[in-house]
């Protein structure tokens, strides 16, 4: 039987698809980390404005400010994307982002390079604000359309986001040596310009889509693999590039290596969009009565549209099927507003255990280098622990997200579960480090890393399942905001309180263990009551899971 020859998908068809936002988000979370290589500019901040290291500190506070407190952006996704927004979407959170990161940066470079009066402390600390905001709008964007996307595999799709997220700053540090190594200031000015132009180029392409395929599971494993693989390639040439001195052309052969597995997402995409072309040419060559050929296909479709009820179709807000007077409190696995999400235990539940582990883990890594040289180590070992701090982050990140969703479909596992079994082994993770013993602060570094970046993709997934996808944005935004309260109390009130008074009887620098073992120790209390906290969560939310959100993962294995 001959094709009806009017079955040609337009070329707007074959690129309008969620594998495609998936690869463009992507993409456009890859360029977005310049918040996590502040150390390549903090020093040419330093030098040409006359900064001491506690002014520098007040521009690094609103860097972390900027990059948590993300509310403005999932309020602006939640009014964007609603149904009867026809000239909305995703790329309106994105183009916000792409010119606050430009103004930033830019400002930034300008003032570096002279071109613009020294100002004060503050319009600094407002650049920094502007140009570290802008992550907010980028992130928000990719990781819920990515949720909308892919409802049935949450958990691994944000975990696939926020992992490509953290491995951009080692990809972006690979930038720096390869392109502008030693020229700091020429890098202000790469940040000002390359994650706004990737992002107004991908910005389109990142849109919702209703169709829930059978396959997707297949293809985000692809995602998935093509992470793994990038995060092996980063850690062995931080590894490398720390140890030996490598010279321009291998930089350059590395570099060319890093670009060829940056682009092969779009070879998912593709495989998605070729599998899909021929389950719809097959289903036409089934049909028994051509004349019907149309009106079959236009039916397929509607039944693909129609499958992903499993969770919210779109970021509407309130369901519009739903009787409007009716003002009882939504449930758990309903659409809530910020505010309903706030009238809950499970939102304070949530915000309490992101302080614990953002918080905590954050203090590790912006004093891993200052705890490294207390125990003795050299330079060259301090920077190694901080490159791959980024790698242990992706691997929690990607893992928590992946291994999570496992567990919940086959096994029926809570997933506020794994907070508790993440936050438990930070307990560890931390013990580890205040103990001082040889080699202690890579094992604890590791298991830290690795804890902090699950928190990354468990909170908003989990958000997105007792909160609803409606408003995840707002919400997943303002309980972020715990990660850098935590880390402020601890890093000040805790790290720097308790390695001065140490420090009092040797000048400004401590050396030994002494520095920072009741630190760590206090830390390892924090993480554990936040165990303590998702444990209490976990049973608050175990029926739910068990009956909401499970039976509808086995009725997508099964269907």
């Amino acid at each position: 039987m001959d094709l009806d020859p009017d079955y040609n998908p337009s070329f707007k068809a074959k690129i309008n698809t969620k594998w495609v936002a998936t690869v463009a988000s992507i993409w456009i979370q890859c360029t977005s980390g310049s918040l996590y290589t502040f150390a390549i500019y903090s020093s040419i901040l330093k030098s040409t404005q006359g900064y001491d290291q506690s002014s520098l500190n007040v521009v690094s506070v609103f860097k972390d400010v900027g990059a948590n407190v993300g509310i403005l952006s999932g309020l602006l996704y939640s009014s964007v994307t609603g149904r009867r927004r026809r000239c909305g979407g995703p790329w309106v959170v994105l183009l916000a982002g792409a010119i606050q990161c430009f103004a930033g940066y830019y400002l930034m470079w300008l003032t570096v390079m002279g071109l613009l009066p020294k100002p004060p402390l503050w319009v600094m600390c407002l650049y920094m604000l502007l140009a570290a905001h802008a992550m907010t709008f980028f992130n928000t964007a990719n990781v819920v359309t990515a949720v909308h996307n892919f409802p049935n595999y949450r958990g691994t799709i944000v975990g696939i986001m926020k992992g490509f997220l953290g491995l951009s700053g080692a990809i972006l540090i690979q930038v720096y040596q390869t392109i502008f190594r030693n020229r700091p200031t020429a890098y202000l000015l790469l940040l000002a310009l390359l994650p706004p132009i990737t992002t107004l180029l991908l910005m389109s392409f990142v849109t919702i889509s209703q169709a829930n395929e059978d396959d997707e599971k297949k293809h985000l494993n692809g995602l998935s693999l093509i992470a793994l693989v990038l995060a092996s390639y980063l850690m062995a040439e931080i590894i490398v590039g720390n140890i030996f001195s490598l010279q321009l052309s291998v930089r350059i052969i590395t570099f060319t290596i890093l670009i060829f597995l940056l682009l092969s997402p779009i070879s998912v995409a593709i495989s998605a969009h070729k599998e899909k072309s021929y389950r719809i040419i097959k289903y036409l060559l089934e049909q028994n009565s051509p004349e019907d050929e149309q009106h079959r296909s236009q039916a397929y479709f509607v039944d693909m549209g129609q499958s992903h009820g499993n969770y919210e179709e779109l970021p509407a807000g309130a369901d519009q099927g739903r009787d409007m007077n009716e003002r009882r409190t939504p449930e758990w696995g309903e659409n809530m507003n910020l505010f309903q999400a706030m009238c809950t235990t499970g939102f304070w539940f949530l915000f309490v255990t992101t302080a614990c582990g953002m918080g905590t883990g954050l203090a590790t890594v912006n004093n891993i280098s200052q705890i490294g040289g207390s125990l003795g180590y050299t330079i060259l070992e301090t920077n190694t622990l901080v490159s791959l701090w980024s790698i242990w982050n992706f691997l929690g990140r990607f893992g928590a997200g992946y291994i999570s969703d496992y567990f919940l479909r086959s096994l029926g596992w809570s997933r506020p579960l794994f907070i508790v079994v993440t936050l438990a082994s930070m307990t560890v993770g931390h013990a580890v480090i205040a103990s001082g013993l040889p080699g202690a602060l890579y094992a604890g570094s590791v298991i830290v890393g690795i804890c902090y970046g699950s928190q990354w993709s468990l909170m908003p997934t989990i958000a997105s399942e007792i909160f609803g996808a409606g408003h995840l944005g707002t919400i997943f935004n303002t309980i972020t905001v715990a990660g850098p309260v935590g880390s402020y109390i601890l890093s000040v009130w805790v790290v720097g309180y308790f390695y001065d008074k140490e420090a009092s009887d040797e000048g400004n620098m401590c050396t030994g263990t002494h520095c920072f073992t009741l630190s760590f120790f206090i830390m390892a209390a924090s993480t554990f009551f936040g165990a303590l906290v998702a444990l209490a969560l976990f049973f608050r939310t175990r029926n739910f899971y068990n009956n909401f959100v499970h039976r509808r993962g086995a009725n997508t294995i099964t269907g």
